[in-house]
């Protein structure tokens, strides 16, 4: 299936139960949340309709690595953009690569201010030059520049309403 993002929005009073242990507030069946299937199924159908409103929960699908280099320091001497915090991570590969485990992070609501700020300044010509280092001769397919778009303005929406009421959000790269 593939490795995925999941951020779940938390309010401030649960700040400090996030930060010990994130996956108090991720849901039990992350995939199941974002296509709007019951947890646990093993088949279904669905509208592909969150289960959860968006203001509650982000998927970014297979976009990450794409926000995650766009936000990643430049080079080894210099520091990463605020946003970089909520794509930061790996998951951690055992069983001779078959399975994984999962990253995880809180981060508390002034985190999320800060990310929502310099998220704001993302445009379109940083998306296209900080995706072109993946690809040959710098010629990053459309089709990829508009998927990483769409996902990065998902992830703007969500962490602009997080930061408007307040909350934090803890997420999953898994």
């Amino acid at each position: 299936m593939g490795i995925r993002y999941y951020a779940y929005a938390f309010d401030s009073d649960q700040t400090g139960k996030a930060l010990a242990d994130p996956l108090t507030v991720i849901g039990s069946d992350p995939l199941a949340d974002a296509w709007g299937l019951e947890p646990g199924f093993t088949e279904g159908v669905t509208d592909f309709r969150q289960s959860l409103p968006e203001r509650d929960l982000l998927y970014l699908d297979k976009a990450w690595p794409y926000l995650q280099r766009l936000t990643a320091p430049r080079a080894s001497e210099t520091a990463a953009r605020p946003a970089y915090r909520m794509f930061e991570g790996q998951v951690t590969f055992a069983d001779d690569g078959c399975t994984w485990r999962p990253w995880v992070r809180a981060l508390p609501p002034h985190d999320v201010a800060l990310i929502a700020r310099d998220l704001e300044t993302v445009n379109d010509n940083e998306i296209k030059a900080g995706l072109s280092g993946s690809y040959p001769f710098g010629q990053v397919p459309e089709s990829e520049v508009a998927y990483a778009t769409a996902y990065l303005n998902k992830a703007k929406g969500f962490v602009h309403a997080v930061a408007s009421d307040g909350r934090g959000f803890a997420y999953m790269i898994g």
